[in-house]
């Protein structure tokens, strides 16, 4: 299977990526295809909601978003990964996923599976309600398989969840996919 991960954290060596790492390392062990793509140091633009492409594209605005466009449509998994800003997704992920509306059809009509990965500094119970809200919306509406949720709560310091279960949750994540 081919996964595109893609990473929304600006801090390359966050909690959130320190899970990506280990999800990757399961799902290469598992015998899949891994492609990174990097939305936060990207050169992304928001979506303006011309909708000049007529939600298949191609977007108007020229910038990395056509060279991960195919890297998403050549995917089977999309695997969000995010560190938790103000209880949801990071703004330079959630750019990434606002351009998807010159894709939509596509990425629907795939029918990939698709998993979320994120690391939070609070750890309360209620930590990640509305980011696991927003990607079971996002999953249902670009008919996906949710293949499942590694959310790290406590995990302010890549220390932190590097001594934490949620690193092997991403392992065994990656690695059990099918």
């Amino acid at each position: 299977m081919k996964i595109a991960v893609l990473e929304g954290s600006p801090n390359r060596h966050g909690s959130s990526n320190l899970l990506a790492e280990e999800f990757i390392r399961g799902a290469e062990e598992a015998g899949h295809t891994i492609r990174i793509i990097d939305a936060a140091h990207a050169n992304l633009h928001p979506c303006t909601g011309c909708v000049r492409c007529g939600y298949e594209g191609p977007c108007v605005q020229k910038d990395d978003m056509e060279q991960f466009r195919g890297k998403i449509l050549d995917s089977d998994m999309l695997v969000f990964v995010t560190p938790l800003y103000y209880y949801g997704m990071s703004a330079q992920l959630k750019v990434l996923v606002d351009r998807f509306c010159a894709i939509n059809g596509s990425i629907t009509r795939r029918h990939m599976k698709s998993a979320l990965l994120a690391a939070a500094w609070n750890a309360d119970d209620w930590t990640f309600d509305a980011l696991a809200v927003h990607y079971r919306t996002l999953v249902r509406y670009l008919e996906m398989e949710d293949c499942g949720m590694v959310l790290g709560k406590g995990c302010g310091t890549p220390a932190m969840t590097a001594r934490s279960q949620y690193p092997a949750e991403a392992y065994r994540l990656g690695q059990s996919l099918k």
